[in-house]
């Protein structure tokens, strides 16, 4: 269930009241007459079937309620009422199944923005695979991929292109190759530094590397797993099952691809720096693939069900 929290210009009241009532799937509908002081006008709260949200919530906004007063979503942990029960029985589909698009839009709007956090995060965790490629180190680069905050612009990218959202796009574009491109510039120094003191090596670039030489040798299966971990991660942001999204994080090699090809740059081995770049391209553009094919089945699926109870 969801918790709308909304505050209506009391001529709208009556508006949104039966734009509430009229939604299967909600409950606990209550409005309190003059509460709201800034801006000024009632409080009205509801229930309504996670399923049943971005129906109503869509219909709030073509009221105007988001920019004459305000609309606000909280996840229900816990309901303990039978009138919950039956407006989630009421309400067409699972809940589990359903996308919040405003919820999506707003969480990869945020998480798609350069910023000083996003780019530190990224560099961070570029240089901690510069670490494990250079000591071979399988466990530095799944540390690596988790920590990597990449993900946010890849699915801002999908949300854009289903919902025709060109700012999202160019917003999500500049993060991601943005992103990159100063945490392997960093990277780069940094190797230079770790030379400096005799950490890094050539030797240890021109080793034979077992355990992460697949971040430079891109093959089909980059991309099957790419596409795949676009998936799941799609799912995981879209469902209320979220628990997914970090074995996304440590299965694709986007970070790790991004800090050999900075490694092996400053070293002037191209070859391996076109091969981790081929890889990085590859993981990028499967997910992103992944993401927006997902999101255009859920929502054509949505749609078909919702004709059906209709």
């Amino acid at each position: 269930m969801l918790h709308l929290r909304l505050i209506v210009p009391a001529e709208r009241t009556d508006e949104a009241v039966r734009a509430i009532r009229r939604t299967v799937g909600t409950t606990h509908l209550a409005v309190v007459p003059g509460a709201a002081l800034d801006p000024p006008g009632d409080l009205v709260l509801c229930d309504v079937a996670r399923e049943a949200g971005d129906q109503l919530i869509a219909e709030l906004r073509g009221l105007g309620i988001d920019t004459s007063g305000s609309i606000t979503v909280d996840d229900i942990g816990l309901s303990l009422s039978r009138h919950a029960d039956r407006a989630e029985e009421e309400a067409p589909g699972e809940g589990a199944d359903a996308v919040l698009w405003e919820k999506l839009t707003e969480a990869t709007h945020e998480e798609s923005t350069l910023t000083v956090t996003y780019v530190a995060f990224l560099a961070v965790a570029t240089m901690l695979a510069a670490c494990g490629v250079m000591l071979d180190n399988a466990i530095l680069i799944v540390g690596a991929m988790a920590v990597g905050p990449e993900f946010g612009p890849l699915a801002g990218i999908s949300t854009a292109l289903v919902r025709r959202a060109p700012r999202l796009v160019w917003r999500s574009l500049v993060a991601l190759v943005g992103g990159f491109a100063a945490a392997m510039v960093l990277t780069a120094g940094f190797s230079w530094l770790m030379n400096a003191l005799g950490l890094f090596t050539l030797d240890m670039v021109e080793a034979a590397r077992p355990n992460t030489s697949f971040i430079w040798k891109p093959d089909w299966m980059s991309f099957v797993v790419a596409f795949l971990a676009g998936v799941a991660g799609t799912l995981s942001l879209t469902s209320a099952k979220s628990g997914a999204l970090i074995g996304v994080a440590i299965s694709v090699t986007t970070v790790p691809a991004a800090a050999n090809a900075a490694v092996a740059f400053s070293y002037a081995d191209f070859g391996q720096t076109w091969g981790s770049a081929a890889q990085l391209m590859a993981n990028l553009a499967g997910i992103v693939l992944a993401g927006t094919l997902t999101l255009l089945a859920q929502k054509g699926l949505w749609a078909v069900q919702r004709r059906r109870a209709g």
